[in-house]
Formats: structure tokens, sequence, C-alpha cells
């Protein structure tokens, strides 16, 4: 993908990709999330991103909501554990509406209080819906397990013992802390060009007074031990997941590690996990594998669900899935039908354009730099077969697993 970069005087790094279509997607990539919260301040980031669209110096809840629906676009946001985005897709002739409506959000947001005590009963519906679902609350709780002690493990929609402390004054002192232009990305897609772009954000945040960003809270400080936890939960069927710490954004083996877990347990149906557990055995109905990668640690993990007396069994499977990797090398034949996958797998996913341009913003903020697919291919190209097994001697280890088990 050709691209084009810009930085403003007061460190907005500005990104654009021109894109031959009607359709155009701007948005705010901001470098804060739940990590980088205070113990006291659990599930502000979240808290912060829900309650901008409140109110700004200018505009009121409903002029916000209708500001880009009026004319047949999207606003939309989300918090993770490392950073925040807002965004919105529109026709390419609003692009200075939605410049506008998105500086205003991420730059002038005035929290009005009684906003704020509304947004807590919203977020309190949110948290105990989610607490309805253990096959999704079991995630965080195995995160919080391994990264125990650190916000890096926390659940990103806080607990209602902090939310309920939130005030108008902590959720400023935590904007202000982060909100800053030189902590952001304003990404682009879309006809209108760099030159315009560039001219449209010096008008609309150019002018911003810039605050210190402070650093993230320190590393994580991993413990060598291994953590096995059950815990009892009213449902039909068990939940259970096993993984380890992976490798971080900036780790040299993060691809080799992407295609290892595609071929044990990604999404293709042809995934070794879900041969086993469920075409062979008939045990589960969803087993998966992920990574996810952080500014300086990952997590690795395998996800089941299944009866209750069948976890053991499914959990012998799934070592002896880990097991092979670690004691029989991939043939050439292997290895190349996993590169021919993962590749059309990308190649097919930059084809939605919302989440090439989410993607394309995330990236910037991280890397300075936004990967073109035939880059990654040459990356996927140079996998070893070696590399695959150094890296499940690594992590696959059965003595180095740790699990949650929910009966």
């Amino acid at each position: 993908m050709i691209y084009q970069t810009h930085i403003l005087p007061n460190g907005l790094r500005i990104i654009h990709a021109p894109l031959a279509s009607e359709v155009s997607y701007l948005g705010f990539a901001v470098n804060v999330g739940s990590r980088d919260e205070k113990e006291e301040e659990h599930g502000m980031a979240h808290f912060v991103e829900h309650t901008i669209f409140k109110g700004t110096k200018k505009r009121k809840v409903w002029h916000i909501l209708n500001r880009m629906e009026n004319v047949g676009g999207e606003l939309n946001a989300y918090t993770s554990k490392e950073e925040t985005l807002i965004y919105s897709i529109f026709l390419e002739q609003h692009l200075e509406r939605a410049l506008d409506l998105l500086s205003d959000l991420t730059f002038r947001s005035q929290f009005p209080e009684n906003e704020i005590e509304k947004e807590k009963e919203v977020i309190l519906d949110e948290i105990n819906s989610y607490e309805d679902s253990p096959s999704d609350i079991i995630f965080d709780e195995f995160e919080n397990l391994l990264f125990k002690a650190h916000p890096l493990g926390h659940n990103i929609l806080g607990t209602p013992d902090t939310l309920k402390d939130f005030t108008r004054e902590k959720v400023f002192r935590f904007f202000h802390r982060f909100y800053t232009p030189e902590n952001i990305v304003l990404f682009h897609m879309g006809k209108t060009d760099m030159k315009k772009l560039i001219r449209l954000a010096e008008k609309h945040v150019g002018p911003e007074n810039t605050y210190p960003v402070p650093q993230s809270i320190p590393e994580p400080v991993f413990q060598s031990y291994i953590k096995n936890e059950k815990a009892h939960k009213d449902t039909h069927q068990a939940h259970v997941i096993l993984g380890n710490y992976a490798y971080s954004l900036y780790d040299s083996r993060r691809m080799a590690l992407s295609l290892l877990n595609n071929i044990l347990g990604g999404p293709g149906m042809n995934s070794r996990l879900n041969i086993s557990l469920r075409e062979r055995a008939g045990l589960v109905y969803n087993v998966e594998s992920s990574v996810s990668c952080f500014k300086d640690t990952g997590i690795f993990t395998i996800y089941f669900g299944t009866e209750q007396k069948n976890v053991e069994q499914c959990i012998q499977l799934v070592k002896k899935e880990l097991n092979g990797f670690r004691t029989k090398k991939l043939s050439a034949l292997q290895l190349n039908k996993a590169k021919s996958q993962l590749t059309g797998q990308l190649s097919i996913a930059r084809e939605q354009r919302e989440n090439v341009a989410l993607s394309m913003g995330k990236s910037f903020l991280r890397f300075n730099k936004y990967e073109s697919l035939a880059d990654i291919y040459k990356k996927i190209e140079k996998i070893t077969a070696e590399e695959i097994r150094e890296i499940a001697n690594n992590i696959f280890d059965n003595n180095s697993l740790s699990s949650l088990i929910y009966e």
C-alpha cells in the first residue's frame, strides 16, 4: 500500500493512504489503554472513550450523535489494552465535517457531570452482561492470572467498585495525561490528497496546547512458576484455557509464532486442534488458539468448551498436538501449505477497508510505518521449519503451560 506521512509542529503524526472510493475512513489512534491505568483508575481508559461523546466546548451530546449520522456516516470508538481509537466512515465530501467533529471529541471533550453519572450505569450493565458470558470472561481472568498485580491483566471495562468512584476531576486528569497531539496518530484513507489533509489538520488540531505525556505503568514482572486454577461456574459446559507468555510486538519471532498458531488452532477448519478435538473425537463445538502481542510481552492461549466429563481427555489431546510440534519438524510440504494459507487469509482480510484503516492507524502509532502485504509475505517466506520447532519448544512446553478451568 502506498501511503504518506507527516508530523505537525505540535507532534501529531499523520498517515494518509489514497483510496479511489467515494467512502473515506478517518480517525485518531491514541496511545493509551487499560494497561496505562493506576490501580484506582481501573476502567478509566474505557470510561473516557465512552464519555468523550457526551459533550465538548461547542457541542452537546445530541449534536455529536447526529453530526455524521445526518449525512449517512458512522461514528465509532473502542478501547484495548494499549490503545484507544475514535473514528468515522463517511462520504469523502464530508471529510472536514468528520475531522472537525473527531478533533473536537479527541481534544476538547468536557465530560458533563450528569453524563458521567448516566454513563456509569451504562457501563455497569455492560460489565454485568459480560460476566454472563463465561466463554468471554475466562480470557480476561486468564490474563489476570498471568499478569497478576499489573494492569495489563485487568479487564478493560473496570469493576463496579472503581467505576463508582470516578469523578469529572479524575476523568479530566486521565484525559489530559494522554489525549495530547504527540501521543496520537491521525489516520485517513480516501480520495482527498495529503496536502489538503495537512491543512485541515493544522486548522482543527494544530493550535492545541500540549501536555507532558507520562511513561506507561512499569513493565510486568513475570513469575516463572506455573499457575493452574479452577473456578466453579454455574454453566452447562466446562470452559478451559491453557497458555503461556509469548513475544512482544517488536520481537522478530512474532511472525513465525503467528504462522505456528494458525496451523495449530487458527480460524481454518483444518487447524490441528479442530481436527483432533472436534472432527475426530467429537468432544467440542469450538476450539481455538490465539496470540496477543503487546509492547513488551505477549500471551499465547488455547481455549475450548466441552462437557465436564471430557475436560481431561481434551487437555491430553491438546498436549499431544503441542508435543507434536516440539518433537517432529514440519515437512517442506506442510510448511509451504501453512504459508499459503496464512498469506491467503491476510490478503482477504486486507479487502476489509475499515479493518485496514484501523490497522494502519495502530501500526503507525507503534512502528511509525505500515507494512505492505509484499513485505509481510517476504517475512512469511523466510520462516523455516527449524524456527517453528524452536518456538514450539519455547512456548508449548507442557511444564510451562498455565491453565484456568471453569467447571
